[in-house]
C-alpha cells in the first residue's frame, strides 16, 4: 500500500513500491489525463510535477514519491477555472490530436514559474517533449501568451 498525495488529495494506493507513477495515477487512480508515449522518458507525454518539478512520471517508482506533492494535469486549474497556460493553449488553438498536450502544459506551467519571460531559446532548450503533430510553433506562441497574462 502506497500513500500518494496528489492534486491536494491523499490516496491510499495498492501497487507495489517499484510500479511507475504513470501507471499508479492512470490504473489505480484513474487521473488519466497524464498519458502514456514511449516508457523511457524521452517524449514527456507522462509529464508530472512532483514538489513542484516537472518529472516524467514514466520512470519514476511510486517508491521514490512517498511524502512527495504530485500534481497531474487534473491538478492545475483552480476552482473550475483554467490556468493561464491551459487558456492559452485554447486561444492560440494549439492543440492538434491533443495527445501530448497534458505533458506539454505541464512542462511550460515549470518552465514559466521558473522563467516567467522565456524567449523562444528558452522554451526550446526546457521544453523538451513531443509533439507529434508537430505544433511547435502554435506551442511558442501561446506560452509567450501565457507569459504575459503573469
Amino acid at each position: 500500500m502506497a500513500s500518494l498525495n496528489v492534486n491536494g488529495k491523499v490516496y491510499q494506493a495498492e501497487v507495489d513500491a517499484r510500479t511507475p507513477l504513470l501507471w499508479a495515477l492512470r490504473d489505480t487512480l484513474g487521473l488519466t489525463g497524464t498519458k502514456y508515449g514511449c516508457g523511457v522518458a524521452q517524449c514527456g507525454a507522462c509529464t508530472v510535477h512532483i514538489d513542484g518539478v516537472a518529472q516524467r512520471s514514466c520512470q519514476i517508482s511510486v517508491g521514490q514519491v512517498g511524502g512527495k506533492k504530485i500534481t497531474t494535469i487534473e491538478g492545475i486549474a483552480q476552482n473550475g477555472v483554467l490556468s493561464r497556460v491551459q487558456q492559452a493553449w485554447l486561444d492560440n488553438e494549439v492543440p492538434q490530436c491533443g495527445y501530448c498536450q497534458s505533458g506539454m502544459i505541464m512542462a511550460v506551467t515549470s518552465l514559466l514559474k521558473s522563467n516567467p519571460k522565456p524567449t523562444d531559446e528558452d522554451i526550446d532548450a526546457a521544453v523538451t517533449n513531443i509533439c507529434r503533430c508537430g505544433t511547435y510553433q502554435q506551442i511558442r506562441q501561446a506560452v509567450h501568451a501565457a507569459a504575459k497574462k503573469a
